[in-house]
């Protein structure tokens, strides 16, 4: 097992990363401070790893459980409302732990949950995908989506802990692992060149599903990811590197509809935009564009626009993006490998021109 921190002051907690970890009492339960627990999951993951992960909380005077649908179309007000109902029908109290068992959509709901739930309430958080593991479940970000925009209302709550258990890799269907390649590959583009250099060189052995392989990526994700959210917890600065591609990401999700491109997908193809504009700037190569692009379709992934979407539906969506502030459309551009920085002042005729080169007229 690996183990390190998330360095966040009387808010810090550890992230766990190994084999067996799920069923583990000695893992879970010195991070659960009362005796009621609520475990959060959904119909496709509960009967994979939920009686796994039941045995490792045998012994806590209450334990009930929540199966959600599966699915981004689920990630709702309304959906969180069920886990309020469960709670308090089942009278959990201030010293509750929900357990978040799933991908990124069940941690980001039982996150919200647990900061809404008695004013906030403990969570762990157990990602069973890649992407949740290298990503959504590391930093504290919590929300929903709402019809207008992805991840519009939510809060940051910190969990207690993290446990990234690779034996849930195993299940994972490829077009969920390649999408949390795109989520891998960001951290090597905004802060870690030589994990760049390193995907490129091993990116067969992670679609193989090479454990130490899988565990170095997931280990260096994580690492990258705890530092920078060390820097800037409520992401008032540097923590919004984080967000690469993701603006051009979420105005595919919204005009696709959440779900129909994995979240991976849409970042991966908003990634290449973003270096395209890069590119357009003036701060980076066509050549370091080329390399992006191809690293991402070695993992399987998209590096265009969908069919049919346009320019002016990119600028729609984006516009309604968290990321807006004043107006101004921030974005996350390349400076160089490995080095991020936000960006306000693209006119927007270069930014429809990096989307032209895309594949969006």
């Amino acid at each position: 097992m690996h183990s390190l921190n998330v360095e966040l002051g009387e808010r810090s907690y550890p992230i766990e990363i190994g084999s067996g970890l799920l069923g583990n009492p000695q893992s879970l339960q010195p991070h659960i401070r009362g005796k009621q627990v609520c475990v959060v999951t959904n119909e496709t993951v509960a009967p994979l790893y939920l009686p796994r992960l039941l045995d490792g909380l045998s012994g806590l005077d209450r334990v009930d459980t929540l199966e959600l649908p599966d699915g981004e179309a689920f990630k709702t007000l309304d959906t969180v409302n069920r886990v309020f109902d469960r709670l308090l029908e089942r009278r959990h109290n201030r010293s509750t732990t929900l357990i978040a068992l799933g991908g990124g959509v069940v941690g980001d709901m039982t996150g919200f949950a647990a900061a809404c739930y008695q004013r906030g309430v403990d969570f762990i958080q157990i990602p069973t995908t890649l992407l949740a593991q290298v990503d959504s479940s590391v930093g504290g970000k919590t929300g929903v989506n709402h019809p207008l925009g992805k991840n519009m209302i939510g809060a940051f709550h910190q969990p207690r802990l993290v446990i990234a258990d690779m034996d849930t890799l195993a299940t994972l269907p490829q077009r969920e692992l390649a999408a949390g390649l795109a989520e891998v590959i960001k951290y090597g583009l905004i802060c870690d060149a030589p994990f760049f250099d390193w995907l490129e060189a091993n990116m067969p052995r992670l679609l193989e599903r090479e454990p130490q392989a899988l565990a170095h990526a997931v280990e260096r994700s994580c690492r990258d990811k705890a530092a920078v959210v060390a820097e800037d917890e409520r992401e008032s600065g540097r923590r919004a590197i984080l967000n690469f591609g993701h603006t051009f990401g979420h105005a595919i999700e919204a005009v696709q509809g959440y779900g129909n491109w994995l979240h991976g997908e849409a970042v991966a193809a908003g990634m290449v935009m973003a270096a395209e504009l890069s590119r357009l700037r003036g701060d980076i190569d066509a050549a370091l564009v080329e390399r992006v692009r191809t690293l991402l379709e070695l993992a399987g992934l998209p590096v265009a626009a969908p069919e049919g979407m346009g320019s002016g539906q990119f600028l729609d969506a984006m516009a309604v993006d968290k990321k807006v502030l004043d107006g101004r459309l921030r974005l996350i551009l390349l400076s160089a490998l490995g080095d991020a920085r936000i960006v306000d002042d693209s006119p927007r005729e270069q930014v429809v021109e990096a989307l032209n080169c895309c594949g969006a007229p």
